[in-house]
């Protein structure tokens, strides 16, 4: 029976290497003192940034310093604890930095209140009298936009306090979704026992043996729904967290607040809702192709995700991925596939799978640190496609961090996704182009159309219920485990079609889904993706010129509107063209692939 290995048994070179962040526990146990240290003298700072130019920098600067050293420690703390969930030092860790986190918030929580008492003619002048405050005006000018939605620095200290406290049913769902649930053994294709991990349910689910992914599907969700009105109390939780937050800081909506956040108007995602709900008979056709081709009496939600086309023709060992990563970025320029390269080298990715490992992948860290991935590698193309999407995360970081200085070294959550969703459509390409077998070809364009559907599709349509349960609560429904799979199952059979069984258990899959506590974010995986279709096109017409447009996406950070941003790199995401584009290209595919692949049948 495979078994995942203990954090200890995974060989050096495929974990990450955090010793630049901290050089051992004990430095980063003395950081955090240090840090409680400066809360306080930051503290005493207070009353004091109105009086002049030069003391509106040292402020401001003693501010961004404090949270610099904030984020060093809180990625070190979390990293540790996400390669392993179930390591008690390290949950403490991950504890002590959010219990920091609100020391810091509550410490810091007048500095804005204060510049926002201040009238834009007074704050102006403040920034003439001090020309190092010239780099800070685009902080301000973007605060200045808070001024109806920040409150008096009494209620901000009190909201800053309380901070550890919101996140509390996020960090039970972590906790009970990463370290507590107990899968059972399943057979994999071979007969072979195996223990069920959220890593191989997707590899399980990928199978050509029908049995295979059913049985995969329905012990996971068995596992699920034995703890259903628990995820349910949590997310309920969180729900009314967002809700509340929104409403004392004065928005219509937790819709509103969370897109205001990014400065992103409700345009952007009433548009992305209607285009793709304008567009659901694409799905629907794909998912008839899907049914026809595979030769099943019915089609169940299971078998939404093994290769139409049959066993997977292409799989990579995590070295063979590493070099087609290198061939597919290529198109980007030396520069990008050099720092790629130092990605590689430098031990900046935490590989393979380990017992209590976080599951899924992302890319992390910091201003003051390299950026890290993490991953649960599979040898499957769709690890090489997770691979590339998680370093477009991680060279968007390494560029921003490189180009800007620190108070606009990160970026919009909104224009994060489309750096590696852009990467994607780039490894797309490639294979399009490389692989000449009609069964490759068939299998890579399966693969895309499946990408779209989880990426566009799946993805607005969480977008779809995540609003919903957020009106559902500001208007004093109760958030239960019924309540909100009855909605689930009919908005999942609305988006596939009447040509999938909407098996019983699909309605609970709001209960498996970590991004419904991220206040909407989902939203911006399916815009950025469509955003990053048209991106890549302008990259692949081999004008220089795009792709230094596009690079400039990458390095700008924060320095400018997440909007303006876009519109530099060739996209206009208030405008519904983008999305256009996005369904062309997929309906294009869609009728290649049903050529192709019933040539082959």
């Amino acid at each position: 029976m495979r078994q995942i290995p203990e954090r200890s048994a995974v060989p050096e070179a495929l974990t990450w290497d955090l010793t630049p962040i901290y050089a051992d526990d004990t430095a980063f146990t003395q950081a955090i003192a240090k840090i409680k240290q400066q809360a306080q003298t930051v503290a005493q700072l207070k009353g004091h940034l109105a009086t002049s130019g030069a003391e509106l920098y040292r402020v401001t600067t003693a501010v961004f310093a404090l949270n610099r050293q904030l984020e060093r420690a809180y990625v070190y703390a979390s990293l540790k604890n996400d390669q392993d969930t179930g390591n008690a030092q390290y949950q403490d860790f991950a504890d002590q930095t959010s219990a920091l986190v609100a020391t810091v918030a509550t410490a810091t929580a007048w500095f804005e209140p204060e510049v926002l008492a201040l009238s834009a003619d007074q704050l102006q002048a403040l920034i003439a009298a001090e020309p190092k405050l010239a780099e800070f005006q685009h902080f301000f000018d973007v605060l200045g936009q808070q001024r109806a939605h920040t409150l008096s620095v009494p209620e901000e200290r009190l909201l800053a306090g309380a901070s550890d406290i919101f996140e509390a049913s996020e960090k039970t769902y972590g906790v009970l979704d990463n370290a507590d649930l107990q899968f059972p053994v399943v057979q994999d294709e071979d007969g072979n026992d195996v223990k069920l991990s959220q890593g191989l349910y997707g590899v399980l689910l990928e199978s050509t043996t029908p049995k295979v992914r059913e049985q995969a599907f329905k012990a996971l969700y068995s596992v699920y729904q034995q703890f259903r009105h628990t995820f349910a109390s949590t997310l309920a939780s969180e729900v009314k967290t967002h809700n509340f937050t929104a409403q004392v800081r004065h928005y219509g909506s937790a819709r509103e607040a969370a897109m205001s956040a990014n400065q992103i108007p409700a345009v952007v995602y009433e548009t992305l809702v209607s285009t793709v709900n304008d567009h659901l008979d694409l799905l629907h056709q794909y998912v008839a192709l899907r049914k026809d081709l595979l030769g099943l009496p019915e089609l169940h939600m299971y078998d939404l995700y093994t290769p139409i086309t049959g066993e997977p023709s292409l799989k990579y060992t995590y070295d063979q991925a590493k070099a087609e990563a290198l061939k597919a970025l290529a198109v980007l320029g030396p520069d990008y596939v050099a720092n790629v390269q130092r990605m590689f080298d430098g031990r900046a990715i935490d590989v393979v799978e380990n017992r209590g490992k976080r599951s899924g992948a992302y890319s992390g860290g910091m201003y003051d640190t390299k950026p890290y991935i993490l991953l649960n590698w599979q040898d499957s193309l769709e690890g090489l496609f997770t691979l590339v999407h998680e370093m477009g995360h991680s060279i968007h970081s390494h560029y921003t961090r490189h180009n800007q200085p620190y108070q606009y070294g990160d970026y919009s959550i909104f224009v994060a996704e489309i750096a590696s969703t852009t990467n994607e459509n780039l490894l797309t390409d490639y294979l399009l182009k490389t692989q000449t077998d009609p069964k490759v070809r068939a299998y890579v364009l399966n693969h895309y159309l499946d990408g779209f559907k989880g990426t566009v599709y799946r993805q607005t349509q969480f977008a779809e219920f995540e609003d919903y349960i957020h009106q559902q609560a500001a208007a004093g429904k109760s958030l239960t485990a019924d309540f909100m799979s009855d909605f689930y199952g009919k908005l999942n059979q609305r988006y596939y079609g009447d040509a999938v069984i909407s098996d019983p258990q699909i309605a609970d899959e709001w209960a498996r889904i970590p991004h419904f506590y991220y206040d909407y974010y989902v939203y911006q995986y399916a815009t950025g993706f469509a955003a990053a279709t048209t991106l890549s096109q302008r990259i692949l017409s081999g004008d220089p010129a795009k792709r230094d447009a596009y690079l400039g996406y990458l390095k700008a950070g924060s320095s400018s509107l997440p909007l303006d941003v876009m519109r530099h790199a060739g996209v206009d995401m208030t405008q519904p063209d983008y999305l256009e584009t996005a369904f062309q290209t997929f309906a294009d595919r869609l009728k290649e692939f049903g050529d192709l692949a019933r040539q082959l049948k």
